[in-house]
């Protein structure tokens, strides 16, 4: 596939389904080689890596639990073996819960930490050093609107997706001087599949949407394809926020 990614190789995590599985398609069409990564459901990666090479692209599927940091490496070194290298990562897992504040245990607020900050450390520690290598990359972390607006019974995820923000300008700061831009994406409400762990989505919400929809998940995939691509060279450690108007920056 021709496009303005082409010759690029781009890991994406979380990339089974939702916005992981849109983002996948849409570097893929621009022309990006695609590490489509998950955790558990090999059917899921498998598919999106199927319909990745029925339109033409390229992808590979990589089975690893991004919190795991020995997976990880060697996730990471199966990639630059295959591939040569990163020039995007686009760490996207995570995990959605519903649990008040006073009845959370330690362990649960752990397990939603782990996936989406640590998760993001880890790959993106294992992914540096080869985009420094190759001369420049793009690293894109998905945030969410929860750790702006606050919400309900979702303090871990609320506080996960903060620590996504700050540790995207940490490293805007510390790789920008190698071409290395680190961004995120902040979501408002998805119309996205939710896992029963998620719980219901919130009665109402789009009395608060001034464009009066939920972002499809192709909104947020060409937001993402926009920083990672040239179109966004310029942007670096920022937030992005798409959720129509429902916080205002």
């Amino acid at each position: 596939m021709a496009g303005a990614l082409a010759g690029k190789v781009a890991l994406v995590t979380g990339a089974g389904r939702n916005i992981g599985r849109a983002v996948a398609l849409l570097v893929a069409r621009d022309g990006a080689t695609v590490v489509v990564n998950g955790r558990s459901d090999r059917a899921a990666v498998d598919a999106v890596v199927a319909e990745i090479q029925a339109a033409g692209g390229r992808a590979l599927g990589w089975m690893a639990d991004v919190a795991d940091e020995p997976a990880v490496a060697r996730m990471m070194a199966g990639v630059t073996a295959e591939l040569g290298g990163l020039d995007i990562l686009v760490s996207n897992a995570g995990l959605r819960r519903q649990t008040a504040f006073l009845e959370m245990d330690y362990a649960e607020w752990r397990e939603i930490l782990s996936v989406a900050l640590d998760g993001a450390f880890l790959t993106a520690r294992a992914a540096a050093p080869s985009m420094v290598a190759r001369g420049g990359g793009a690293i894109v972390a998905l945030s969410g609107i929860s750790t702006h607006l606050g919400t309900p019974n979702r303090c871990h995820v609320s506080a996960s997706k903060a620590g996504l923000e700050g540790l995207m300008r940490a490293l805007a700061v510390e790789l920008g001087p190698h071409g290395v831009r680190c961004n995120c994406v902040a979501p408002g409400p998805v119309d996205t599949q939710r896992g029963a762990s998620a719980g219901p989505m919130p009665t109402g919400l789009l009395d608060g949407i001034p464009l009066g929809r939920k972002a499809s998940v192709d909104d947020i995939a060409a937001a993402v394809r926009y920083l990672v691509g040239p179109e966004g060279a310029y942007v670096n450690g920022q937030t992005l926020h798409l959720n129509g108007g429902m916080y205002l920056t």
